[in-house]
């Protein structure tokens, strides 16, 4: 996953709306969002290499995500899948607060012992949709080492620090941003009919050449992946996705697939109600 804008706990009628962008090489197996026969009551895409997920949820409200971290010095480092962190947050019951501090101590821990994250960086975010145990950030590349808990606004991630100011994000999301200020409460449109997320996330405009930052990937790199949708026949965006959940808390998810040069092939829409706390 490379891009995401979110909407925690804005809108009166929605606690979270999300949009993403998944990028990924097409040679990478990977099976469609559905509910994973292996862990029941999980929902989400599936990595077949390493059998974790890029964006997930549960019947009882847990969510995750996560998006690397551009670093070209650890390009040829094989660390543990990043699509893991999720699965394990899923399939437990921890609270996502506990959960993310876990993960920043055990950094905290290698770091004072002069070692290295067991995953190249990413950024994750965890949290609970249906009950107040909040929704948290967490980077392995933050100089804090210290998750944190989000509070009530529209953010942005993509390969680098939450709302870190590159083009693609500053402009997704402004456009997000509108979006979701559009949709008056009550009129519920867009939740059924999500074109308009789906063309803000499709857009493949490049940033100018003097806006680009500077990750050391080269300048011909940036600019390919300075687009919020990218496309080329080896590496791409392979999936956009649509996050709803009303605070009555039904679940609206969409997500659309695309293939080796941009074009896309297939559609799903799934739906279904969160378990109610206990």
């Amino acid at each position: 996953m490379c891009l995401i804008f979110f909407a925690h706990d804005v809108h009166p009628d929605y606690r979270l709306i999300l949009v993403s962008n998944r990028d990924e090489f097409y040679a990478r197996p990977t099976m469609p969002a559905g509910f994973w026969e292996s862990i029941p009551g999980v929902f989400g895409g599936r990595d077949l290499e390493q059998g974790g997920t890029w964006l997930g949820v549960t019947r009882t409200g847990r969510f995750a995500t996560v998006t690397n971290y551009r670093d070209p010095e650890e390009f040829e480092r094989q660390g543990r899948s990043r699509g893991l962190l999720l699965r394990e947050f899923l399939k437990q019951e921890p609270p996502p607060g506990p959960f993310a501090e876990d993960l920043a101590e055990g950094d905290r821990d290698a770091d004072a012992a002069g070692e290295r994250s067991q995953f190249n960086g990413y950024n994750l975010l965890v949290g609970d949709l249906r009950g107040d145990q909040g929704l948290f950030y967490y980077s392995n590349k933050s100089p804090q080492r210290f998750p944190r808990r989000l509070l009530p606004g529209i953010y942005g991630l993509s390969n680098h620090l939450l709302d870190s100011p590159w083009p693609k994000l500053v402009s997704g999301r402004t456009g997000f941003a509108e979006l979701v200020h559009r949709n008056r409460p009550g009129s519920d449109d867009w939740s059924h009919h999500p074109n308009a997320f789906f063309d803000l996330m499709t857009n493949s405009t490049t940033a100018p050449d003097d806006a680009l930052p500077d990750t050391g990937v080269g300048l011909e790199r940036e600019r390919f992946l300075s687009s919020r949708f990218i496309r080329s026949e080896v590496y791409g965006t392979r999936a956009c996705s649509v996050l709803f959940v009303r605070r009555d808390g039904l679940l609206i998810f969409f997500e659309r697939r695309f293939e080796a040069g941009g074009n896309a092939k297939g559609d799903t829409r799934y739906e279904f109600r969160l378990d109610p706390p206990a």
